[in-house]
């Protein structure tokens, strides 16, 4: 096959649309909150173009007993705010020059609907369990940065940590040589699990910035599913720290 084969499997007429990014990362919050988009306008959604490409990983996926070969998603949204062209997958590319190429690839697909402003969504792991969500944003633009920290979006200096990898970084840098706004919103995660609250937190400054309206009772759903894991995750935590007897060095550090 193709290095990239794009098949048109239907048409929308947008109007000056916005390319979401959803793909698989850290606690799946990209890609759930992509995901939560299409699902929430199934009734203006149009899957407009399939990817598929060799650089995804070699497998078919298996619904029912049917069977598809790898690929990634666009879904052309109409909404009463800005419209949306949704590119949601179930895997990225395996290789950094396949990175390359998918986002570039994407980028194409997102130009010929006539987007000029990128939001790429992922998450940015905290390494612990957290109670509040917030925000990280990262963009080539000032305005762009200024524009982000009104609705809300925190920029933080050398967070996160080693930079965005994958298609989410890749749009930004590469959307940006093209001429496109382009912006990535990271929701905090403690990258152990699958994480509905991180990615409402990550749809809630998108909400702000292109004025769409969303019920999040299905995430809400998920993140109380998820919410009974973690509180067994920390019933394990304490039982363990109720076994370790302190040091003297323990005793020397209090926070």
């Amino acid at each position: 096959m193709d290095e990239i084969a794009v098949d048109e499997t239907g048409q929308a007429d947008l109007a000056d649309p916005v390319l979401v990014e959803g793909l698989p990362g850290v606690g799946h919050v990209g890609k759930l909150a992509a995901e939560h988009l299409v699902d929430e306008y199934d009734d203006d959604t149009t899957l407009v173009r399939r990817v598929h490409s060799e650089h995804l990983p070699p497998k078919v996926t298996v619904e029912d007993g049917l069977a598809g070969l790898s690929s990634a998603e666009f879904h052309a949204i109409e909404t009463e705010g800005r419209d949306l062209l949704v590119l949601t997958a179930d895997h990225q590319a395996q290789s950094n020059e396949g990175h390359y190429r998918l986002a570039d690839g994407f980028l194409d697909v997102a130009e010929e609907f006539g987007a000029e402003e990128v939001y790429a969504l992922g998450g940015v792991p905290t390494g612990e369990l957290i109670e509040d969500y917030d925000v990280i944003g990262a963009a080539p633009g000032e305005a762009t940065v200024e524009r982000l920290e009104d609705a809300g979006v925190e920029f933080r200096e050398n967070e996160p940590a080693g930079g965005i990898v994958g298609v989410s970084g890749l749009l930004l840098g590469l959307g940006d040589r093209r001429g496109m706004e382009t912006a990535c919103l990271m929701g905090e995660t403690s990258g152990y699990l699958v994480d509905p609250k991180s990615a409402q937190a990550v749809l809630e400054a998108l909400e702000e910035l292109l004025s769409v309206e969303l019920d999040y009772s299905d995430l809400q759903d998920r993140a109380e599913e998820m919410e009974e894991v973690i509180n067994r995750i920390r019933e394990m935590e304490d039982q363990q720290s109720s076994m370790e007897l302190p040091g003297d060095d323990d005793l020397r550090y209090f926070g």
